[in-house]
């Protein structure tokens, strides 16, 4: 009786049992599970915030540094020429100065 139990053919109900049924294939396929939208569309929210974090600190920071360390040492440098030798610095155009100060923080390759 062994021999026979491993050869029996298998019946239909045992066949359709181990297939998925057509319903739950094509829903699945066409229609997503709105549990499933919802953690796609967080997944995509932190993309976006992971990728604007990375412009930030990236780009945007660095920029803005050298913008302001430039100024930084301007101000610094009109300070210790004043306090070490009896000038007056003097800036004739604000907006000319600023600007520039901007340009080339902006066109000066930043070291890495």
């Amino acid at each position: 009786m062994a021999s026979t139990e491993l050869f029996d053919p298998p019946t239909p109900s045992s066949i359709d049992e181990d297939l998925p049924s057509p319903s739950t294939s094509s829903s699945s396929s066409t229609v997503s599970n709105p549990d499933n939208i919802e953690s796609d569309a967080d997944r995509e929210w932190r993309e976006s915030l992971q990728q604007l974090e990375l412009l930030l600190t990236m780009v945007l920071v660095p920029y803005v540094g050298k913008y302001f360390g430039r100024k930084f040492a301007y101000w610094a440098w009109g300070k210790w020429m004043t306090w070490m030798y009896p000038v007056q610095i003097e800036v004739t155009d604000p907006a000319l100065f600023k600007s520039t100060g901007a340009v080339g923080a902006a066109v000066a390759a930043p070291a890495l």
